[in-house]
Formats: structure tokens, C-alpha cells, sequence
């Protein structure tokens, strides 16, 4: 159906729906920007769909091949700090750890350290010689911390607004007991902020994350356990040394468990499911703080089968698993999910990042372990505007070190309402706005468009807002503003409750936001 007969017809769809929407619920969203990363805004979808992206690889940024670091080097933090002393306003903090494996088993090469880089532009990284600590009697390294907590150190930067500058910095990690918190003035010189761990429940042996909720006015944390399989639970905190009972997160629609994944190879994995996850790098989304973003590690262990066996490095494969069936057969990628509670998440069952088409260096369990922290670096192109770097794991395990491979993905870009040339649409639930301009992240082909209508709740058009009015929209934007034939101003509709109506041709819509115009 093309043309005029289908924008009737789905025009008429969308207002028999609407027709039976209860108007008085009201969607207060003021001029906060809003992501399509689930259905919060959406009433409904017609020949369009929620599409999840997934980023680019680039290229390799670090090597993790110095001899206090080694091929279980991994739990990356990356942070862009604007009050940064040194070389560079991004800082990495990663975990030194060698495995050698054998016919034996495997054991540690050295003891566990926690390291540390920096970056002017977060592409180009090198190692900063901190002389902190010893390793083989020599300073002369990257070394930040050893003792308790190293194998999963996890930094961020504290915006609490009574934060004090001797705790501008805090941290997690695990030992002894649980999870032990740290603080810093510079983030380089770590101490403990007391001798007992300050979260007691779980199982901690992966990337557990804290950072400060500024939205909620609370700390809140992130960390691995066991149920039915590998989990995550979180909990809350005033002071970020109480710290409330834990919970293990809801995940709607629900995630697959152990339980349910075949270990034999004999039946797929029910689609729309994921199966457990390993780490949970949740974030809140730095331009919409309100969501939170997390960036788990699937693992899935399928067992030894005969696809299996034709994976990549199969002699490896097969010493691993000699020491450690699932170490042989699991295998990891990267996935997306986003929460608007903190605690009940929408998990994409799709993988963000896949394991690619490779020869080597990748399809093993270690791999595909994405960073915590969404920094902005300089986009692919010298006239384009800046992007998000995500840092992945390659090659864990399978050798003497492990490379870190830079992807980007653009601003807001993880998922977007999309579209087909023949077009589709997508209505809004009812919203409450403030604000004289309405701006969106898109992108359309050179033959595409995106149009926009204001209605009332009850789907009728707002008139001079109407498609028919709306000037088409084409190109690619991170902050595309919609005009109709009155021009932008929509400060008259302001307060009230509306619904916004778009019409996708061959196009993407990321965000969008109710904003005044710019300077």
C-alpha cells in the first residue's frame, strides 16, 4: 500500500487506538530528552518498528601485554574528566591478571594488580608511569593499587554536591567478606574508607558498579550473583558506606535462565530470550540521567557439540576445556538493556556487540567484555560531530595479553524508531511539555523524510500542526528542529497534555526533546 491510501489507512488505525487511550494519563515530560530504548513513550507502531543498533568496531586502543598485565586483563572503567591533571582527560582503570593454562590446569603468572591510563581524545591511550609499587622490584609501571579489591576495582567520579575533594573519586571492589569502598582526592592515591566491606550479599567475582543517582539523590550499586544462573542485584545508599538490602533486578519481558538453555546443542534458544548475565556496566545516560543504561555480558554455554568444534582456535578450545568444560564451550558478547527504576530492566535479546566475523582472537568466554562509562570522542569523520567509544575485549585468555578495541556508536544512537521507505508511523502516549521548539536525533536517506503532528489526547490534529502542514524533515541530525508552515514555535501547546504523531520514510528517530532555541 502506498502513498495516500496507506497514510489513510494507518492514520485511521492510529485513531481508533487512541480513541480508547485514557486521556488522564499524562506523561509529565517537561524538556527532558527522551530515548527509544523501550516503549515508554510509545502508544503505537505502524509499519515501523524499535530497532536496536549496534556500534562500530574501530581500532585497537591498548594492548594488555606488560608483565603485570597478561591475557586476563579486563573489568575496564573508562572515565572523561574535565578537572583531569596529567596528560589526559580520560582515564582507565583495568585489572592486571595473567592465566597460564596447561596440561595441568591453569594458574595465576603473578599476583593481581589494579592498572591505569590516560588519553587526550580517548582513541590514542598510553600507560602513565606511577612508580606506586613494586612489581619484580621494579616501580617503574603503571600499577595503581594492590591488596584487597583488585580483581574487580571499579572507580567513578562522585557528583554528590557535598562530595569532599579528598572523596572526589570512590570505588568498589571485592575481597574478603564482599565488596570494600575506596576514595581518592586525584584519582590515582587510593584508600580504604573503612576496614569492612560495606556490602555483604552476594557473589562479587565480576564488574561491579557504583555511581552517584543524581536524579534520586543516592548512590547506587550494581553487582554479580547467582540465581538460577549468573545475576545481578543492587542496592541503594545515602552515605556510600550504608548501604540498603539488595535485590536481584526484574527484567520485563523476563530473561532466560540456566534452567531453561540447552547445554547439548540439540534445541535452539527460545527467541525473544537472553541468557545469564555476567556483568552489568549500568550507567545512568549522561543527556537523559533519568535512564539508565546497562551493558551486560551475555554467557551462554551451549555445551560441546559439533559447531562448537569449528569455532576459532579449536586446539586452544580444546586444553581450555580440558581443564574447564565450560571455559571450552561458553562463550560471551555484549548486550544492551535500560531501566527507568533502577531495578525492573528491559533487556534486548539481540546482541549490541557480537563476536564478528573472525578468524581468530574472539568467539571465547572473556570476550566481549564491554567498559563502564560512556565517554564522547571526535567523530569517524573531520566534519562530523562527536560520538560514543565503547572499549571490547578481544583475544582473552588465548594467548599472553588481551586487546581492547575501541567502537563507537552515535550520540543517543542505541535504538531508533525505524522505518521503510513505503513508511510507518509511530504515536505518542499522551505527554505534558515545556519548552518552544521540538528537536530530534534522526536520520533519513537522501530520498527520506521525517514529518510531525501535534494532537490532543484524543488523537485529533492540532491544527496548524498537522502532517499535512509539517515541513519535511531530511538529512542527519543530533538536534533537527520541526517546523510547520507557522514555523517552529509550539510555546502555545505548552502545559498542556498532547501526543506527538511522526511519519518515517526511509528513516531513524533516536530521541527527541522539547527544547527553547538555541543562542
Amino acid at each position: 500500500m502506498k502513498g495516500k491510501a496507506f497514510v489513510t489507512s494507518v492514520y485511521l488505525l492510529a485513531a481508533a487506538t487512541l480513541a480508547g487511550a485514557d486521556p488522564d494519563t499524562v506523561i509529565e515530560m517537561g524538556s527532558r530528552r527522551e530515548l527509544f530504548v523501550d516503549d515508554f513513550l510509545v502508544q503505537e507502531l505502524a509499519g515501523a518498528r524499535l530497532r536496536l543498533h549496534q556500534p562500530v568496531p574501530r581500532e585497537v586502543s591498548f594492548i594488555f601485554d606488560k608483565p603485570w598485565e597478561g591475557n586476563e586483563s579486563y573489568y575496564i572503567t573508562v572515565l572523561e574528566d574535565d578537572q583531569a591533571t596529567g596528560a589526559g582527560r580520560y582515564r582507565m582503570y583495568y585489572r592486571g591478571r595473567n592465566v597460564l593454562y596447561d596440561q595441568k590446569g591453569y594458574h595465576l603468572t603473578h599476583p593481581e594488580v589494579v592498572c591505569y591510563a590516560e588519553s587526550a581524545d580517548g582513541i590514542s591511550w598510553r600507560r602513565r608511569e606511577l612508580r606506586l609499587y613494586e612489581f619484580e622490584g621494579n616501580k617503574r609501571n603503571n600499577i595503581l593499587w594492590k591488596g584487597v579489591g583488585v580483581h574487580n576495582f571499579s572507580p567513578f567520579i562522585d557528583g554528590h554536591p557535598n562530595c569532599p575533594p579528598s572523596q572526589r573519586y570512590k570505588a568498589v571492589g571485592h575481597g574478603s567478606g564482599g565488596l570494600y569502598a575506596f576514595q581518592s582526592a586525584d584519582g590515582i592515591h587510593w584508600s580504604k574508607m573503612q576496614d569492612d566491606p560495606v556490602i555483604t550479599k552476594g557473589a562479587f567475582d565480576s564488574h561491579n558498579v557504583v555511581f552517584w543517582d543524581a536524579m534520586r539523590g543516592q548512590y547506587r550499586e550494581y553487582h554479580r550473583d547467582f540465581r538460577n544462573g549468573r545475576d545481578i542485584r543492587t542496592s541503594a545508599s545515602g552515605d556510600f558506606l550504608k548501604w540498603g538490602e539488595s535485590t536481584f533486578l526484574d527484567y520485563a519481558p523476563p530473561v532466560q535462565t540456566s534452567e531453561d538453555s540447552p547445554q547439548d546443542g540439540t534445541e535452539p534458544h527460545p527467541a525473544g530470550r537472553v541468557s545469564q548475565l555476567y556483568t552489568n556496566n549500568v550507567t545512568p545516560y549522561y543527556r537523559a540521567p533519568h535512564i539508565f543504561l546497562g551493558f551486560p555480558t551475555r554467557y551462554i554455554d551451549r555445551g560441546w557439540n559439533p559447531t562448537t568444534r569449528t569455532l576459532p582456535n579449536p586446539k586452544f578450545r580444546e586444553l581450555r576445556g580440558a581443564v574447564s568444560k565450560r571455559e571450552g564451550s561458553a562463550l560471551t558478547d555484549g548486550m544492551l538493556m535500560s531501566s527507568r527504576d533502577g531495578s525492573t530492566f528491559r533487556v534486548w535479546p539481540e546482541s549490541f556487540i557480537r563476536p564478528g566475523l573472525r578468524q581468530k582472537d574472539n568467539w571465547f568466554y572473556g570476550d566481549n567484555y564491554q567498559n563502564w562509562g560512556l565517554v564522547e570522542t571526535r567523530g569517524a569523520y573531520a566534519d562530523s560531530p562527536r560520538e560514543l567509544s565503547i572499549y571490547v575485549t578481544e583475544s582473552a585468555l588465548q594467548g599472553t595479553s588481551v586487546t581492547i578495541r575501541r567502537h563507537t556508536i552515535r550520540i543517543d544512537g542505541f535504538v531508533s524508531v525505524e522505518a521503510p521507505l513505503a513508511g510507518g508511523y509511530c504515536t505518542t502516549k499522551p505527554l505534558r511539555f515545556s519548552g518552544s521548539r521540538l528537536s530530534l536525533n534522526f536520520s533519513t536517506s537522501a530520498v527520506g523524510t521525517v514529518r510531525a503532528e501535534l494532537q490532543r489526547p484524543d488523537g485529533t490534529p492540532i491544527p496548524g500542526y498537522t502532517l499535512q502542514e509539517c515541513t519535511l524533515l531530511y538529512g542527519d541530525s543530533l538536534a533537527g528542529v520541526i517546523q510547520w508552515r507557522g514555523g517552529a514555535d509550539i510555546s502555545g501547546l505548552a502545559g498542556q497534555p498532547i501526543r506527538g504523531r511522526f511519519e518515517l520514510r526511509d528513516a531513524d528517530l533516536y530521541s527527541v526533546q522539547f527544547t527553547e532555541p538555541a543562542d
